[in-house]
């Protein structure tokens, strides 16, 4: 049953380079217009060559309790420097990929998965019923996670 744990690659991928064509949107620098090449590197699994764990946010825009969580999470400043060391995404659509939502799909929903595209269903909120849910009372707790998949990282590479 291990291959139930992976992420679907397209998903991903369609997730990332949206990701990234809205970084480099944003950054506006030469370097993104004089290089409009992104699919291609993609195809490469250029991204995940930088070993960075991947932080899947699911969230809705007119979900109060996201938003609340997108508010401490841009307030905290630990956890601002620590998310330069993960792929973020922010995902507000609902995936059809059962393993984006391994104990269903609720928001918001915070997942973790390393570079071999696996779920880390060890790292989880505070709730059993919704593994992944994170208020904004827990963002410590979040952020001890985001640790805690660097340390992961770390040690399995």
């Amino acid at each position: 049953a291990m291959e139930k744990s992976y992420v679907s690659m397209f998903l991903l991928l369609v997730a990332i380079s949206c990701a990234l064509a809205k970084d480099a949107g944003k950054k506006d620098t030469k370097e993104t217009t004089a290089k409009p090449k992104l699919p291609q590197t993609l195809s490469r699994g250029l991204c995940f060559s930088s070993q960075k764990p991947l932080m899947i946010i699911h969230h809705l825009e007119d979900c109060p309790h996201s938003q609340a969580l997108k508010k401490v999470f841009a307030e905290h400043k630990d956890i601002q420097k620590l998310a330069e060391k993960f792929i973020l995404l922010n995902l507000v659509y609902e995936t059809t990929d059962k393993n984006l939502a391994p104990d269903g799909q609720y928001v918001p929903r915070i997942l973790f998965i390393d570079p071999s595209l696996t779920v880390r269903a060890d790292i989880t909120g505070r709730y059993s019923n919704r593994l992944y849910a994170y208020e904004p009372s827990d963002i410590s707790l979040l952020y001890s996670n985001m640790q805690k998949a660097m340390k992961l990282l770390k040690t399995e590479l």
